[in-house]
Formats: structure tokens, sequence, C-alpha cells
């Protein structure tokens, strides 16, 4: 798949050095070295600062935390850092193609382990499942738990999700927002059958329904559409092709996910990318209806030709970054999932862990319901759980544990209160122990996160995770693209195409990129 990177215009000239990048710029045209800057240091900020280096453009980095990362963050707990946003990386391909045209091997750069076990699924009645990247071991993993209709079933529905992907990869994945009109332009008569085969038009759970007469795997295969901050009662079937990427392959950073920003914070140095931590972007200047540069905290002004917003829309549609850039963009409406987090050094007892576990709630349409209807936290909350020393041997006493519950993006209207956030503890913990785990924290504090959190990174979203909800048809025609309304300010994130998910925000950042330079006369 490495190949759509380059669609994408992140493969530019092979010289390592920054200067021998920006020779080459300037050979292609460019006047002068163009200038551009960064409004935060998530992963698609990271990824847009990194692509315009490699094509000589001049590029500062400015994020108000201490590390870059974003959302990709850590939380210190006894001698352990836990991963406290994503876990896993999928799509490894897209980050290693950005780090071979920067002339690096992400695997030096950035070492990982994979995941042999996708995860494991664990109910009240205490049924257990183990799903892998080997096809053949989960189809007799569900042949075991469900028996053999279910295991066929399961082969049909990985060859039916395999050409969902093959469909909507190069429109919806590689590139550029589409519209029906470059959809018709692309698919002419085959547009029908593509449709139907992407399978837009009904919900997951709905299209699960079709292959798996098992409630449990229904569920266990509609969580998939936590992923992009959806419901599964309320997401379309299309993106049921969520597992098939997944199963292409599931990677543990070594040392945490974080270290993958890291690599590519060092990365961008090494491009000449100059990076202003702990500095906060007042506004966005513009003059003339363009985006001409920012105002930092304190006043200082710098100036720039082209602007990258990777704080979110909301951020910008609030007045967060400024009333010059307020009708830039769209504030999401349908807001995605948030969550509420807990990290903790703690022993356990019950059930084997795996790495990835889930714990799963009796009813899923209740606890769907609460999320996205009534909008308050689970009564009894499917709880994910990671438990990252469990990629080798695992000895005996505390481990650290990451365990996430959803919750509703609440955070900007009805602020979670301790006695609430304790209260989903006590609901989580609860559930565990009826699914057959006990967990004893040491003495250590246990570190929580909520919605006003995630809110905190990115204003205006509600703590919103993922972005807008991934629910109905026209999503990919309304996320917005790398253009924002002001000439000049482009945009990067979750919430802009191609979508949420590490690799996809990746994706998003090259679309960034790509496109500044396209509007500056940069050459491929």
């Amino acid at each position: 798949m490495a190949p759509a990177l380059r669609d994408l215009g992140a493969v530019h000239s092979r010289g390592r050095l920054n200067g021998e990048v920006t020779a080459h710029a300037r050979s292609e045209g460019v006047g002068r070295l163009m200038r551009a800057v960064v409004v935060g240091a998530g992963i698609g900020g990271l990824v847009t600062a990194v692509a315009l280096a490699r094509r000589g453009v001049e590029v500062a980095v400015v994020f108000p935390e201490a590390e870059v990362g974003g959302k990709m963050r850590q939380h210190h707990v006894g001698p352990w850092a836990v991963d406290a946003g994503p876990t896993v990386l999928t799509m490894r391909w897209v980050f290693e193609a950005l780090f071979a045209d920067a002339g690096h091997d992400l695997a030096d750069a950035v070492p990982m382990t994979p995941l042999a076990t996708l995860g494991r699924h664990v109910w009240p009645d205490g049924k257990t499942l183990d799903l892998y990247t080997d096809p053949d071991r989960s189809e007799e993993a569900i042949g075991r738990f469900s028996g053999p209709r279910e295991a066929r079933a399961f082969r049909r529905f990985l060859k039916d999700i395999e050409a969902i992907h093959d469909e909507v990869e190069r429109p919806f994945l590689a590139g550029a927002r589409p519209t029906m009109g470059t959809l018709i332009r692309e698919r002419g008569l085959r547009l029908p059958a593509s449709l139907v085969t992407i399978d837009p038009m009904r919900t997951m759970w709905r299209a699960l329904g079709r292959y798996f007469a098992d409630p449990k795997l229904r569920q266990l295969f509609g969580r998939y559409a936590t992923y992009v901050g959806g419901s599964p009662f309320e997401t379309a079937a299309t993106y049921n092709l969520i597992f098939h990427i997944e199963q292409a392959g599931v990677w543990a950073v070594d040392g945490g996910m974080q270290n993958l920003a890291r690599g590519l914070g060092s990365l961008a140095e090494s491009l000449g990318v100059t990076f202003h931590a702990e500095t906060r972007v007042e506004e966005i200047l513009s003059e003339g209806n363009r985006a001409v540069g920012v105002r930092l905290e304190g006043g200082r002004v710098v100036r720039a030709d082209a602007v990258c917003s990777n704080a979110g829309v909301s951020a910008l549609a609030t007045g967060s970054l400024g009333e010059a850039v307020r009708s830039a963009a769209s504030a999401v409406r349908a807001r995605s999932l948030s969550a509420v987090t807990f990290s903790m050094n703690a022993t356990v007892s019950g059930v084997p862990l795996d790495y990835h576990n889930v714990f799963f709630s009796e009813d899923y349409a209740a606890e769907f319901g609460q999320l996205f209807k009534t909008r308050v936290c689970p009564e009894i909350p499917t709880t994910y759980l990671c438990a990252k020393n469990r990629v080798g041997p695992v000895g005996g006493g505390p481990e650290p544990l990451f365990c996430l519950t959803n919750a509703p993006a609440n955070a900007d209207r009805r602020p979670l209160t301790a006695d609430q956030i304790e209260a989903v503890r006590v609901r989580m913990c609860a559930h565990l122990e009826r699914c057959g785990l006990s967990i004893h924290p040491t003495d250590d504090p246990t570190v929580s996160a909520q919605p006003s959190t995630f809110e905190a990174i990115s204003p205006g979203a509600g703590g919103a995770i993922y972005g807008g909800a991934p629910h109905g048809l026209l999503v990919p025609f309304t996320r917005p693209g790398a253009r924002s309304r002001l000439k000049g300010l482009y945009l990067c994130g979750g919430d802009c195409h191609p979508g949420a998910g590490v690799p996809m925000v990746a994706l998003s950042g090259l679309q960034a990129s790509r496109a500044m330079c396209q509007d500056h006369g940069i050459g491929a």
C-alpha cells in the first residue's frame, strides 16, 4: 500500500540534508524559501512539518504542551510511563514511507513489537474470545467460541471488508477529500457497483447481523465503530473495514506510543524544523482575506506564507485562535465520543490479561443510547484495558494498566465533577469484577483523564476525541479538507479528511503539506 503515500506528494528529493532539499525546491522554481507555521504538535502537525521540511520549507511548530504528541500522551504512575491516548499503531507503512523519504529508517528511529493477538474479549458470563492477526487462528477461535457456522461467516466477513477497503482506499484514504463529482469521474459506470460494495446505507450493526447470529460477535466487531468515535448502531457499515486494517498488522511501540511522536519530532528537527514548546498561539493573523502568521502569548508576531492548524476545527470556529479565523471552518456539530480514563500501577487477579483487553457490557444498545441520546456516562461501561507489559513474559507484582470507558463529549456544557469521575471508576471496577477481573492498585496515585482534559487540548469540541461522529452517509463528504475557507490557512487532524486514528491523522498532515506546496508553487 505504500505507493498511496507517493500520491499524497510526500516523496520529494532524495537529499538527506535540509540544505539539499532547499536547493532542490529552489531549482523547482520557488522564488524564495517559503515559511510556514504549524499550530499544534499532534501527529497531524508533526507529519505536516516533516513533509514540508522535506520540500525545502522553513517550518516552525508552536504548541502549548511540554512534549510533542497532542492526544498521544503518557501518564507517569509509579515506575511506569503509561500510554494515556492511542496504545498501538496500524498502517505502519504510512510512517515507514515518511521516514524513508527523509533518509531514515522507522525501525531504527522508533522500535516496535508486532502483536500476534489483536485482543482478548471478555463478557460477564465468563466467555472469552481472542482474535489474532492470523485469520486462520481467529477462524478457529470463533469456531470454538460460537460454532462452525459463525466461523464460516467470519471468512465471508473478511472477504467483504477487504473489498470495502479496496474500493475506498484511493478516493477516501489516499486522495483529497472526495465529492460526488470526483467519485463519478473516477468510478464512472462502476459507481453503482462501487456503492453496493462499500455498503454505506446500512449501519455497522445491521450489516454485522447479516453475518453473525451470535450477538457477542456482533458486539465485538461493532466495537470498531468506537475507533472513530461512533456508535455501531449509527455508523455506516463501510467502517467495518477497520477490522481489515487492524488484522493487516498491529504494533506496540517500545516505550510507549509517545515515542512515535518523539521520533517524528526528532526527524523534523533533523530537517531544520524549529519547535516552540509551552507556547500558546493567541491568534492566527490575517490580512486581505489571507492568513499571514500568528501572534504568540506575550504579543510576539511570527509572520508566515502559510499557517497550518492542528488545533481542531472547533478551536477555530469558537474563536480560540482569534476572531479573524472564526469563519475559516465550521465547528463540529455531531460530536464523537470522549472518554474517562484511569492510569495506574496495580496487581490483577482472575482473568489472565493480554496486551489489549475488552470487557463488554451485557446491553450494547443501552450503553450507546446513554452515550449518544441521553448523553450520560453508561451505567455499565464496556471497558478497554491495556496491559502494556504483556507484550512479553510477565513477572509477578504490580504492572502498568490503562483503563478507558467511553463518555459523551459534554465538557463545555456539563463537565464531569470529581464525584462523577469517582462514580465512573466505581462502576468500571464493579463491571470488571463481574467479568472475573480484580484490580488492586498500589499506593501510587491513579491518574485520571476525562472530557475536560481533552477539551483543554483541543478547545470547542467538548472533549470529543475523534472530531465529528461518523454517523450518516454524507460524513466523508462533509469532513473538512486540507484547505480552510481562509486563504493561506490549512487544516490537519482527526476532525479533517480522511478522519480519526493515528494513521489517518498522519495522512491528513500529508494532505495539508501537499495543498500548501501546490498553492505556493512548490513542485513535487
